[in-house]
């Protein structure tokens, strides 16, 4: 049993799934980002463009089932970053489409490497990651999450901008790469209680106005 604000509260199996669940979702965000990745140091090699693709999706929807499952206190936030990543994998779906129709770049991430402009439309959902990696450092005081707050957005600002070089590029690229991958492992050696965090908390918000 935890104390908790309003209640104690205990952790129950479906908080331990629920837990794990979003555990899991944000390693399939960090290999999927290893994936899109790999096209730039690696190089084409015979990569698949829709094998990009399906790797890029893949972490999409990774990322939209941990912004579901992510436990955030202020609701509105959590709506925000929900708004955010909505608007990015709309872009990301007309990025795909543009691609296909063009046959220039192939892939959504192939798209975004020959077109920095497709930032725009994609931008938003890394946005969302980025609150992500926010949260995840505020609550839990993870440096790499702190970091991956600063290197997310400066990687695709400096492709939007083209203020830096290739090789800048690449070591931002490869930094964010070490860092969510990280970020992703040690997700693991958390408690599941401090995942949850206050349970109280929601279940005070999920009484009606009456019960409170």
């Amino acid at each position: 049993v935890n104390p908790g604000l309003y209640c104690d509260w205990s952790v129950t199996d479906a908080d331990v799934a629920e837990v794990w669940a979003y555990r899991v979702s944000l390693s399939v965000v960090a290999l999927s980002v290893l994936a899109c990745s790999s096209r730039v140091f690696i190089g084409n090699g015979g990569s698949d463009p829709s094998w990009l693709d399906a790797a890029y999706f893949t972490g999409a929807a990774g990322l939209g089932v941990a912004l579901r499952l992510i436990h955030m206190y202020v609701d509105p936030i959590k709506k925000f970053m929900q708004a955010l990543y909505a608007a990015g994998l709309a872009g990301s779906i007309g990025v795909a489409a543009l691609a296909s129709q063009t046959g220039d770049g192939g892939s959504v991430p192939a798209y975004v490497v020959a077109h920095p402009a497709a930032v725009w439309a994609v931008g938003p959902m890394f946005a969302a990651l980025t609150g992500v990696a926010f949260k995840e450092g505020m609550c839990y005081g993870k440096a790499e999450c702190a970091a991956l707050f600063f290197v997310v957005p400066a990687t695709l600002l400096a492709h939007l901008t083209g203020l830096a070089n290739e090789e800048i590029e690449k070591g931002l690229l490869g930094t964010w790469c070490v860092l969510i991958a990280v970020f992703a492992a040690r997700k693991y050696t958390q408690e599941v209680k401090d995942d949850i965090g206050d349970k109280s908390v929601f279940i005070f918000a999920d009484l009606r106005e009456d019960e409170k």
